[in-house]
């Protein structure tokens, strides 16, 4: 199916999209990725530079008449972010995407696509592949390890870049140009339990929430989509009200910044009340399906007895811990004041573990603003403190504040005007992008955001968009032979 998403229009982009989609690219495990893109730029002929992060940097002089042109950066991060379905059988470290064509969507086969952000990337090595396209002077950079960190932005050298504007190529929706988007910071916990032996009398089951939708915590935290961990410890609380329900292991969730779709947990609970549980279940499966029959349509438990083996179940510890998951912030806390409709801070319940005496605990919180997403990360910390938690604090990353008279929004909507024939939607987003951290050392660029339409980012149903990437491609050729000359 690789050839058949080669051959789509343009070629030059889904050709060179096809090509990274071959090379394993998860955040963290990025050495492949990057010799790719050191080796794509030297094939080229063209200056090309990785730092010690492992950023990579290609120069493309300017087209013949426009070297008097501003010059460009072309942004894109190399990795993305793994998730698969628990049915797919596929191994993010030595396989490529295995990628279809339905209708007028590209989708892998039970993962996510690595549209996020690879047609990013594919249009930048297009602009730097091709032998016919006027523009200025290029840098064409690639950003490490953006979906776990931003670790590649964060460690840019002051001064690594000499382009005057930055166009990052990150935004999944056509007709929108972005200039804001959300900060960030991470909030984990970790808390050491005792455990006991299984009692004689109880019963050994699985029980597990999947079917959820998912998606990214950012972009679509507020469709109010079910969080599997939130579900699960719901559940539980409800169930220790009637019977002693005693945890042997909870696991939901994975990435920081995808909304959990599936948790796995074995629990125990009195052989005579085995029955009254399972009848329970039934009717809670019936209630959530209900509310999340719009967001989450393919919501299902599963419940059955399993083998009791050599497993302890959590002593005294059991109803705080999972009250405390249960009382987690989790979802939209505020909506901005200044863009309407725009989430203005939330957070993700990103992950739980609990197993072998750990409970560890992953949360995202996002914010335009510092103060509430400072506030909303001092909330988590109180309460998991309340229960003699450990809880640290890291990956915080900087918003990027909107700038409405930026010189490339005002040139690129009269470009949009004229290309698409109709006006072009300005917006901030609740997502995190790399623009705010590389302006503290860049801060010459003039930035904004844009791409093709992709949906279900961060999820195994990823999907981008063919006629919208055709038209992006036409953009952003058109914008590279308008840029304006330098003062």
């Amino acid at each position: 199916m690789s050839n058949e998403v080669r051959n789509l229009e343009p070629k030059i982009i889904w050709g060179h999209f096809a090509d990274l989609n071959d090379v394993p690219r998860g955040s963290k495990k990025e050495d492949r990725v990057q010799q790719f893109m050191m080796d794509f730029g030297n094939n080229l002929g063209l200056e090309t530079i990785k730092d010690a992060t492992g950023n990579v940097l290609i120069k493309k002089p300017a087209t013949p008449g426009m070297e008097n042109r501003k010059g460009v950066v072309l942004q894109g991060h190399l990795d993305m972010v793994h998730q698969k379905n628990g049915d797919t059988d596929f191994d993010f470290d030595s396989e490529g995407i295995k990628m279809r064509i339905e209708g007028d969507w590209v989708k892998a086969h039970g993962t996510t696509l690595g549209a996020d952000n690879g047609l990013g990337v594919a249009a930048a090595m297009a602009v730097l592949s091709s032998s016919d396209l006027a523009h200025g002077p290029i840098e064409a950079l690639f950003t490490a390890d953006e979906e776990t960190g931003m670790t590649g932005a964060n460690n840019l050298e002051p001064g690594w870049l000499k382009g005057d504007i930055l166009l990052n190529m990150d935004t999944e929706d056509e007709g929108e140009l972005c200039i804001g988007c959300a900060g960030g910071i991470d909030t984990s916990i970790s808390y050491d339990y005792s455990s006991e032996a299984i009692p004689t009398d109880y019963a050994t089951c699985n029980l597990n929430i999947k079917g959820l939708f998912g998606g990214h915590s950012g972009c679509d935290i507020h469709l109010q989509r079910g969080n599997s961990n939130k579900l699960l410890a719901r559940l539980l609380v409800m169930a220790n009200e009637k019977f002693d329900v005693r945890l042997v292991s909870f696991n939901g969730g994975s990435l920081r910044n995808a909304i959990p779709r599936e948790v796995v947990s074995v629990v125990t609970v009195a052989e005579s009340n085995y029955a009254a549980f399972e009848s329970m279940i039934k009717d809670f499966e019936k209630v959530i399906k209900g509310e999340f029959k719009n967001t989450d349509p393919n919501l299902f438990i599963e419940f059955s007895k399993a083998s009791a083996s050599n497993s302890h179940v959590v002593a005294e510890d059991n109803s705080k811990m999972i009250n405390s998951i249960n009382a987690s912030r989790n979802g939209v806390y505020r909506m901005s004041s200044d863009f309407e409709g725009l989430v203005e801070t939330s957070t993700n319940l990103s992950r739980v573990q609990i197993e072998n005496g750990n409970m560890n605990i992953d949360f995202l919180t996002r914010s335009s603003i510092e103060e509430p997403k400072i506030d909303l990360k001092n909330q988590i910390e109180s309460l998991y403190k309340l229960i003699g938690a450990k809880v640290s604090h890291g990956g915080s990353y900087p918003g990027w504040t909107p700038n409405p008279d930026s010189d490339i929004l005002k040139t690129m909507k009269v470009i949009h005007k004229d290309f698409f024939n109709e006006e072009p939607e300005v917006s901030a987003i609740h997502a995190g992008l790399e623009c705010g951290i590389i302006a503290r050392t860049q801060p010459q660029l003039d930035m904004i955001s844009f791409g093709p339409t992709i949906k279900n980012a961060h999820s195994p149903d990823e999907m981008a968009n063919i006629p919208t990437t055709e038209r992006f491609w036409g953009y952003v050729q058109k914008i590279l032979k308008e840029i304006p000359e330098k003062n």
